[in-house]
C-alpha cells in the first residue's frame, strides 16, 4: 500500500504491478474544450451538487480501462447472490433480461479525475435484486464480487438508491468485453471504481469488507463531492 495518500495513480499501478485493474490513467482521454468545462462547472444535478464534481473534467469518452476480465459469456453466465438474504439466487444472462429494465442516463466519474457526461446505461436496479433475494434486515453492507478476485463495497444505503444498477447495455449496445461484460455494477455517486466490471456475485453481509482498491490506500467512502479519493 502507498505510504503517499498523494501518490499518483500511474505510480500505484506500477508498485501493485498492475495486475488486477486499472480504473483509467490521466492522459489517455480527449478532454472538453476549456469553455464547455467552465459551463459545466456551472450547472448543479436536482440535490444541488455540482454537475462536475471537484478535481474532475469531464471527456468525451470512456477508453478501455484495463483489468482482467472474466470468462463469462451472455451465453453462461451465472450470477451469484448470496449472504444476508431469506432467498440465495444464481441467475442467468437471460434471468436478468427477465425482471424489470431500466434506462439510465448519468454522469460517472474516475478517481483519476475525468467525468463522463450522460452516459446512457441498460439494467437491472440492485434495489429489484434486493427484493427478489427478500434482503434480510440484518444486512449493511453489499460486496461486489468480480471475476479475477476483485471485489468492491458499498453500504445498503447507497445500493438503495433507483440509480445502482447492474447493467449489461451501454449506448444502447452490449457492454463491450473492455468495460465489463456481460454484466458490471454501476454505483454514479460514488468514484468509479465501486463499479465493479466483470460482475459475478453480490454479497450482502452485516459488516464491511472493504474490496481491492479500498484496502489499497483508496478511500472506503469514495465520495466525488468530498474528493474522497484516499484514505
Amino acid at each position: 500500500m502507498p505510504k503517499d495518500p498523494h501518490i499518483s495513480r500511474r505510480n500505484f499501478l506500477a508498485a501493485a504491478g498492475g495486475t488486477m485493474v486499472s480504473i483509467g490513467l490521466p492522459g489517455t482521454f480527449v478532454k472538453l474544450f476549456d469553455f464547455e468545462q467552465r459551463a459545466l462547472a456551472a450547472q448543479t444535478r436536482p440535490d444541488g451538487k455540482p454537475r462536475i464534481p471537484p478535481g474532475q473534467d469531464a471527456i468525451k469518452k470512456i477508453l478501455d480501462m484495463g483489468g482482467r476480465p472474466g470468462t463469462a459469456t451472455v451465453d453462461n453466465f451465472t450470477l451469484r447472490v448470496r449472504g444476508e438474504v431469506e432467498k440465495p439466487l444464481v441467475l442467468s444472462y437471460q434471468d436478468l433480461l427477465a425482471l424489470e429494465q431500466v434506462q439510465l442516463t448519468c454522469d460517472v466519474h474516475c478517481v483519476t479525475g475525468w467525468t463522463l457526461l450522460d452516459s446512457r446505461w441498460s439494467g437491472v436496479r440492485l434495489s429489484t435484486i434486493m427484493r427478489l433475494a427478500k434482503l434480510r434486515k440484518e444486512a449493511n453492507f453489499v460486496i461486489f464480487e468480480a471475476a479475477a478476485g476483485y471485489t468492491a463495497n458499498i453500504p445498503i444505503t447507497e445500493a438503495r438508491k433507483e440509480n445502482v444498477i447492474l447493467a449489461h447495455s451501454f449506448f444502447g449496445q452490449k457492454l463491450p468485453k473492455e468495460h465489463g461484460s456481460p454484466v458490471r455494477a454501476l454505483v454514479p455517486d460514488r468514484y468509479f471504481y465501486k463499479s465493479a466490471k466483470w460482475l459475478e456475485g453480490i454479497k450482502f453481509t452485516t459488516k464491511d469488507e472493504p474490496g481491492y482498491w479500498e484496502s489499497n490506500g483508496y478511500s472506503n467512502s469514495a465520495d466525488p463531492w468530498k474528493e474522497e479519493r484516499y484514505r
